[in-house]
């Protein structure tokens, strides 16, 4: 539920899940630079850093209601996607758990986008 009487509740799903998963993103980076095998992870690292970020400012637009919320949403859908593929290359608990919520994420994206 918003915050505030007047935010949109159409979108509190899909500001939930983008929370939750820029903090799993950011936990996975962190979890990540901890790995012995961290130089192969790079391209896992900079994607999550992207989804955490574009997760954020879709929680942004989506509050505000902006204009621009759907096609952030959409694009918010493709980084999470990718991020889940990165993600999977990994068989460490942190990683597999990140990317079913960037799956999750996206796909509530992917609704809100429309």
């Amino acid at each position: 539920m918003g915050v505030l009487a007047k935010a949109p509740k159409t979108m509190d799903h899909c500001i939930d899940l983008c929370v939750k998963c820029a903090r799993a993103c950011e936990e996975c980076f962190t979890a990540c630079l901890e790995e012995p095998d961290v130089k192969a992870r790079d391209k896992c690292v900079k994607t999550l850093n992207d989804c955490a970020e574009i997760c954020l400012q879709a929680v942004q637009y989506m509050a505000r209601n902006s204009d621009f919320a759907k096609p952030l949403c959409g694009l918010c859908a493709q980084i999470c996607d990718a991020c889940a593929k990165e993600c999977e290359m990994f068989k460490d608990d942190h990683c597999q758990e990140c990317a079913r919520i960037c799956r999750e994420c996206a796909a509530e994206c992917r609704k809100m986008a429309g």
